[in-house]
């Protein structure tokens, strides 16, 4: 079978060439040109075919809107991300770092679907299947009769998926398969964008579930062309401390589920287990109230989480710094300011850290009114009241701003065991929760008032 013709199309301008050139020939851009393969002569070996199944057109109205059926994994936290479980069909894509547990925690739920009576399929492209077989023996999965193929050629691949018909199929990794028809080195742009698409095709074409597994640069983003995850259905993110027995996976796309949703995982030597509180991890360990710390409520998709925010405050010079850890630092800069010009505590010659305790990372404006809790707490070296909490976003005017879902989370700070939320006005329940006391705030300078009273 002959093999489709290798050229070269400029990212700037989109002209051709049939061999590498350091500058495009068109419009003389520099390292532009990036290897693609010609379109067939034949309709049948058309790359550019459409991923999904062709319809007819029809109204919006008339077509039949019937909910996704879902495969749970056996992970309640990694089925809690995916939105429910495994769509048939579906194509996710998982990055991480090396050695976070992304081919630990994918060889652990295609053990739990085999077991549930699905047809998987393990493919394995950085390890030999002894290897796959060592890791499972270390995570106690002895006997387990998941099908594993050492293979990175893509034609091969999909002649495997062809004939066994698995339900759901592991890519580990999707850069280290190649394709016959490129002569660039797997994991190149080119051949990461042709075989996922492939893949995703046969997805689509034989409802066979695929997750791929990607590497991610030294920035923490997922290697290869950005049109990767806009092919996939779902792209998730491993994350965590290589040093800490915790990890969180999070979605960032997702078609069948909601966004930013999070998993909490812990390490153990049994593989990876999942954390059914995960409030917990984030919350102090301190025996008794120390200075420069307050806990909030914060959202992750549908879960309120309880998470310590801590701050130091220290003498820092003629150039003092603001630094932050899991939270926005520009951010940090402006509720300094609003601090010192509503409430009156100056930290213009003070060095000013904070950090979101756990490696959780906080992108909701909620947190405002914790964090200059904690840095006033941290100032004035006096502790907040024990069982103490706040949420809130903090406006340049000094109002404090409604949260969404407010009555959730203060349920949820109930339930475990808080007594004194500091909450923004239009967050205060009509209906009093049992256990906790609830101060109101309107402004920056209310709450500290609200302070000075609970000292």
């Amino acid at each position: 079978m002959a093999k489709d013709k290798t050229i070269y199309t400029c990212n700037e301008c989109g002209g051709t060439s049939p061999k590498w050139l350091g500058k495009c020939p068109h419009c003389n851009a520099w390292n532009s040109l990036i290897e693609s393969v010609a379109e067939s002569a034949a309709p049948a070996k058309n790359r550019f075919a459409s991923l999904a199944k062709t319809a007819e057109v029809v109204a919006l109205a008339d077509i039949e809107a019937s909910d996704v059926e879902r495969t749970p994994t056996g992970q309640d936290e990694l089925d809690r991300v995916l939105g429910g479980g495994i769509v048939e069909g579906g194509v996710v894509l998982i990055g991480g770092d090396p050695g976070i547990g992304k081919s630990t925690l994918l060889l652990q739920a295609l053990d739990a679907l085999q077991r549930a009576g699905q047809k998987t399929l393990y493919v394995t492209g950085e390890e030999s299947g002894a290897q796959v077989a060592l890791r499972a023996r270390r995570l106690g999965l002895d006997g387990s009769r998941v099908q594993v193929l050492a293979e990175i050629q893509l034609e091969k691949i999909l002649a495997t998926l062809d004939a066994h018909q698995p339900a759901i199929a592991v890519i580990d990794s999707i850069q280290t398969v190649y394709s016959d028809q490129l002569t660039s080195a797997p994991g190149s742009v080119a051949q990461v964008r042709e075989c996922a698409a492939h893949l995703t095709r046969a997805a689509k074409a034989s409802g066979t579930a695929i997750v791929l597994v990607g590497h991610v640069t030294k920035e923490g983003a997922l290697a290869g062309p950005r049109v990767l995850e806009h092919m996939v259905d779902t792209v998730l993110y491993f994350e965590g401390d290589t040093h800490s027995s915790f990890r969180l996976i999070r979605a960032i796309k997702n078609r069948f589920g909601a966004v930013n949703e999070i998993g909490v995982f812990a390490m153990t030597e049994k593989g990876l287990k999942g954390v059914s509180n995960p409030s917990a991890i984030f919350l102090s360990q301190h025996a008794e109230p120390v200075p420069g710390s307050c806990v909030m409520v914060t959202l992750e998709g549908t879960r309120p989480m309880l998470v310590e925010i801590q701050a130091l405050v220290d003498s820092g010079g003629p150039s003092p710094r603001r630094l932050s850890v899991g939270l926005d630092r520009d951010r940090l800069a402006m509720l300094l300011a609003v601090l010192h010009r509503h409430a009156g505590v100056a930290c213009l010659d003070q060095d000013v850290f904070v950090n979101a305790v756990g490696g959780v990372r906080i992108s909701e404006p909620a947190a405002d009114l914790a964090v200059m809790l904690a840095i006033t707490s941290s100032l004035r070296g006096r502790p907040l009241p024990k069982g103490f909490l706040a949420f809130g976003e903090v406006g340049l005017a000094g109002e404090v701003r409604p949260a969404p879902r407010g009555q959730e989370r203060l349920k949820e700070a109930a339930k475990l065991g808080f007594s004194v939320a500091v909450v923004p006005k239009a967050n205060a329940p009509k209906k009093a929760i049992e256990g906790l006391t609830i101060h109101a705030v309107e402004r920056v300078e209310e709450a500290l008032q609200v302070l000075r009273t609970l000292e």
